[in-house]
């Protein structure tokens, strides 16, 4: 699909390196839309956020203020199945008045006469005695038990939202008192139909009634209750809104709404509680506390324990007995029964009025915010990606994204604002995979016009190298910042001569000789210009940049020695077998970083990649050095600066070369990081720069204990030459002292 767009693009004249952009731009619009319309999935994948702050900060439990009297397995097994009679539910509701229960309210609704009231069980008895049945329906009804025990305490009965109108709709009380402050909030709310209540003879003796219907959301998870809801018509409070509103004095729970965003909240005593527009509380969540359930069983049977569970608290009556199926699912469990939702709603709205905890609650204003934070972190990706690269973006993204939901858990925790940070998150990480995707395709298309145009200067390696990144190519002469590269074999004259009969071999050893030297130059990024006998010249940083050039050179000028030292080995095993003894090829390689052109030079009829300049003549100088200062590897001030830090370097001189009017810094090149943070190493460079202090201040004789010190452990590293040298210099002044000019730099007499 996206490369079908970027065809397209392209032929409306947008160019490669901005269809990308568009791209990404159509794909930010309609992730917005999409943010707009909410469609389920879009839905739950907002409310994955939600669990996640629930999962992280999960709400703590201080004081117990709500109580839950449970009908549990010991309780059913002590009284009998469900349902019980309603006598026996009367003594239930004595017991926690006695208990000092603050208020009552039941998780469990009574829709039709109690079929084990005497009369009612006297009339299923068709073979029973007349005198008997006629005994039973002179006792009083267990309804009538019931609803007495109702009458003597404060008690709230469930209502439920039904999806269609009954036909045999029931008063039996009065509404709930309800007041609202605004519009009317009946076209924001959740609207049932129809409404299953009570039966009259309960619910006018009923303290309140609240809707216990709650709706989960669309995986069935319950995040968000409806405090008020719309049934049969009526506007009704939940029934934890309702239970709050009888134990806090039966005032009217007011709901207040706004004209364009709906409810803002509701209150009970002057308490405001944040809802979303639809009425909804983001209920936060506690893990599930066993200690919040007293069982029905204990409560029947010790007062003593009722008593200290249940005085002054307010009481829920549920069940969590397992075959009456009133389990439901929250973002820190599983399943808990569905008392527990009603239980968490009271110490929520009890943690705020404290002040112990914000309430949860989600700004009308919160959507506009998770939209502009969309659209600004995906405009930063469509500018900042194509210039910045991949995995600088995606390190900085990385970084933003933690920085947001940090802030967005900050928030959560410390104000109880809930925002939905995935949504943004993952429309930016949309953007920025397409952006990717696109500069893939742009470069696939480039790279078949890359392949050919530089095979004949690079290594097949830098060519493909050059075709995955075919922006950075400038072709034609330009100036720019670079490493350059000689190396040369020691003795090689002799050993030429010495093949004088034999100049197959000679060739076989100068093949031999070039390959594992140009593929450690090609290993590390560089580019060959060119051989000179068993000369080697290459550089870095064109015509590919290389930021790294400098260190790329060392570490490739390294790996050189190390390849000559195992072509050695290889050579005295083959003369070995043969009778004879080989002798052993050295090298000596400078390496100098400075401003160079570099281009096609030449002439109409013959021109190569090459590179002119100053640094490349110093360059070959260092490498023509490397013999006289008794070291494998001469490098520049200039490289020393840019590798300082991740290889082992020794001071060696300040040397005038031919040519060149200022002197130049010099340094010996000994190994990587492991040898310079070799103690050992560390000892030999405190002693060298030592000794040139001395030198250079014409205390010889410090700088001769100096010299003799590093040179005990030179030769470990490949440079007791340089000391030997310094220790011959030295003497020579004591003897004949420098003249009073002299500032410490040594002239190079030869390149």
């Amino acid at each position: 699909m996206l490369e079908w767009l970027g065809d397209k693009l392209r032929r409306l004249g947008i160019r490669d390196t901005q269809a990308g952009r568009v791209v990404a731009l159509l794909l930010m619009i309609g992730a917005l839309i999409l943010q707009l319309s909410n469609p389920a999935p879009v839905e739950i994948l907002k409310l994955k956020t939600f669990d996640l702050y629930q999962l992280a900060f999960p709400r703590a439990e201080t004081e117990r203020r709500v109580m839950v009297v449970d009908i549990d397995e010991e309780s059913l097994g002590a009284y009998g199945q469900w349902p019980w009679p309603r006598s026996a539910l009367a003594t239930l509701v004595d017991r926690i008045r006695e208990a000092g229960g603050a208020a009552i309210a039941f998780d469990i609704m009574f829709p039709e006469p109690d079929r084990l009231s005497p009369a009612a069980y006297a009339r299923s008895l068709h073979i029973a005695d007349p005198a008997v049945r006629a005994a039973l329906e002179k006792l009083p009804s267990n309804d009538q038990m019931f609803a007495d025990a109702i009458s003597q305490t404060l008690v709230v009965l469930a209502v439920s939202g039904y999806g269609r109108k009954l036909d045999d709709e029931r008063g039996g009380g009065e509404q709930s008192m309800l007041a609202t402050i605004g519009e009317d909030p009946r076209p924001w709310l959740f609207r049932f139909p129809g409404v299953v209540r009570n039966i009259p003879a309960l619910e006018q003796f009923a303290a309140g009634r609240g809707l216990i219907t709650i709706n989960p959301e669309r995986d069935g998870v319950i995040r968000r209750v409806p405090l008020v809801a719309e049934a049969d018509g009526r506007v009704w409070p939940a029934l934890s809104l309702e239970l709050l509103r009888v134990a806090t004095g039966g005032g009217a729970v007011m709901v207040k709404t706004t004209s364009d965003l709906g409810i803002d909240s509701v209150a009970v005593q002057g308490v405001p509680i944040a809802t979303d527009e639809r009425g909804r509380l983001w209920v936060h969540f506690a893990k599930y506390d066993r200690g919040r359930y007293i069982s029905a069983r204990d409560v029947m049977e010790s007062p003593q324990a009722a008593a200290e569970a249940l005085n002054g608290k307010l009481v829920l009556i549920g069940t969590s007995a397992a075959g009456l199926f009133d389990l439901r699912a929250t973002p820190l469990e599983g399943g808990v029964p569905g008392v527990d939702v009603h239980a968490q709603i009271l110490e929520n709205v009890f943690d705020q009025a404290n002040g112990v905890a914000p309430q949860l609650h989600r700004p009308n204003w919160a959507l506009a915010v998770e939209l502009l934070a969309s659209v600004a972190i995906a405009s930063a990706m469509i500018v900042f990606v194509p210039a910045l690269g991949g995995l600088v973006s995606l390190v900085s993204g990385a970084a933003l994204a933690a920085a947001l939901v940090a802030g967005a858990a900050w928030l959560f925790v410390t104000h109880g604002l809930v925002f939905d940070v995935l949504f943004p998150l993952t429309t930016s990480f949309a953007v920025f995979l397409a952006l990717v995707f696109m500069n893939y395709l742009r470069e696939e298309t480039q790279k078949r016009q890359i392949r050919s145009a530089f095979g004949q200067y690079l290594s097949p390696r830098l060519v493909e190298e050059l075709a995955n990144n075919p922006g950075k190519l400038k072709l034609g002469g330009e100036t720019r910042d670079m490493t350059i590269l000689f190396s040369d074999v020691r003795g090689f004259t002799t050993l030429s001569e010495s093949h004088k009969t034999n100049p197959q071999g000679l060739t076989q050893l100068i093949n031999s000789l070039l390959t594992p030297l140009s593929l450690e130059v090609m290993n590390h990024n560089g580019t060959i210009d060119k051989y000179m006998g068993d000369n080697v010249m290459a550089f870095w940083n064109a015509p590919l940049d290389d930021p790294d050039h400098a260190r790329n050179a060392c570490a490739a000028a390294l790996a050189m020695v190390k390849a000559l030292d195992a072509l050695n080995v290889r050579r005295s095993a083959q003369a070995a077998a043969g009778g004879g003894e080989a002798e052993p090829l050295k090298v000596g390689v400078g390496v100098n970083t400075g401003r160079c052109v570099v281009g096609n030079m030449g002439s109409d009829l013959r021109f190569d990649y090459t590179v002119l300049g100053d640094a490349v003549n110093l360059a070959s100088r260092l490498e023509g050095q490397t013999k006289g200062y008794g070291v494998p590897i001469l490098v520049g001030a200039g490289t020393a600066a840019a590798a300082e830090g991740a290889f082992a370097l020794v001071p060696v001189d300040l040397i005038r070369v031919k040519g060149k009017l200022e002197p130049e810094a010099i340094f010996a090149l000994v190994g990587d990081a492991a040898v310079r943070a070799d103690p050992a190493f560390q000892a030999l460079r405190r002693d060298t720069e030592a000794m040139m202090a001395a030198y250079r201040a014409q205390r010889w004789k410090d700088a001769r204990g100096h010299a003799e010190r590093a040179q005990e452990s030179a030769e470990y590293f490949g440079i007791s030459g340089l000391y030997g040298l310094y220790l011959n210099r030295i003497e020579n002044f004591r003897a004949q002292p420098p003249p009073q000019d002299w500032d410490g730099v040594h002239m190079a007499e030869t390149k």
